[in-house]
C-alpha cells in the first residue's frame, strides 16, 4: 500500500490567534482516504495515557512515508525549518472514547505537546460523523497562545495556581470560551482532513455535550495523530 497526496487537495496557509502561529489546513488531503480506515479496524487499540482520553494504535508504516516523503518540502517552507531533518516521535491511529464525566483534569483544557518551536503536530480526520474538530486557545491571564521554553515556567505555575478554583475545568471537554481560555480560532473536522501546527500552540479537540464515545473506527472519532520534529 503506497499514499499519495490527492491530485485535488486543496491546501490553505493560515496565521492564527494575535501571536499569527502557523496552521496549515489540508482538505481532500490523500488518495482513497477509506483505505486508512479499513485498515484501522484490523488494528489492535490501546489506552493512550493519561493525558489522551481515548485508545490509539500504530499507523502504517506506509503513512509515515506519505507525512516525510510528500510533504516535507511543504513543512520545511511554511514553517521555516530549513536545513532541519524532519523525523517522527509518534505517528498512531486514535479514537476519543473517554466519557466527558471521567475525564482527569489535565484533559479538560488545552494543552501543548512540547513547548519546542520546530517541533509540529497533526491530526488527520477519519471519520464523517459529526464529531468535532480542533481549536486553539489564549491563556486569559498570561496572554499566551504559545508556550514556548521561555514561557514555560511562568505558564506552568500560574495553571497550578488556577487549578484550584472549581470553575477551572468545567464539567467535561471544553468547546469554546471559558474564564480561563479564550478560543481564538477553531478548524471543523471534516473526512480526509490534515491540520498541521507548532506543537507548543495552545490546542483541543473541540467535542461538544452529545458526543457519544464508539470504539468502532469505522463510526468514532477515528484520526491519525503524529508528531513531527525538525532538528
Amino acid at each position: 500500500m503506497s499514499l499519495r497526496l490527492h491530485p485535488k487537495v486543496h491546501i490553505q496557509k493560515l496565521t492564527i490567534g494575535s501571536e499569527n502561529a502557523p496552521l496549515l489546513v489540508l482538505d481532500n488531503c490523500i488518495e482513497d482516504p477509506e483505505r486508512m480506515v479499513e485498515r484501522a479496524v484490523s488494528k489492535s487499540f490501546v489506552d493512550g495515557g493519561r493525558f489522551y482520553p481515548g485508545i490509539r494504535a500504530r499507523a502504517p508504516l506506509q503513512y509515515k512515508q506519505f507525512l516525510l516523503e510528500q510533504l516535507s518540502g511543504l513543512l520545511v517552507d511554511y514553517f521555516q525549518l530549513g536545513g532541519m531533518r524532519l523525523s517522527l516521535s509518534m505517528c498512531h491511529y486514535s479514537m476519543i472514547t473517554k466519557p466527558a464525566q471521567q475525564l482527569e483534569w489535565i484533559q479538560r483544557i488545552p494543552h501543548i505537546d512540547t513547548v519546542q518551536s520546530t517541533s509540529l503536530a497533526s491530526i488527520h480526520y477519519l471519520f464523517r460523523e459529526p464529531h468535532g474538530g480542533t481549536a486553539f486557545y489564549r491563556h486569559r491571564s498570561t496572554g499566551y497562545e504559545v508556550v514556548n521554553e521561555g514561557r514555560r515556567q511562568d505558564y506552568f505555575s500560574t495553571l497550578q495556581k488556577e487549578a484550584a478554583d472549581p470553575k477551572f475545568t468545567g464539567g467535561g471537554y471544553i468547546n469554546g470560551d471559558t474564564p480561563f481560555f479564550e478560543q481564538v480560532h477553531a478548524e471543523e473536522g471534516l473526512f480526509n482532513r490534515m491540520l498541521i501546527y507548532r506543537s507548543n500552540s495552545l490546542h483541543s479537540g473541540s467535542i461538544g455535550e452529545d458526543f457519544v464515545p464508539d470504539t468502532d473506527p469505522r463510526s468514532g472519532r477515528l484520526s491519525i495523530n503524529s508528531f513531527i520534529d525538525a532538528k
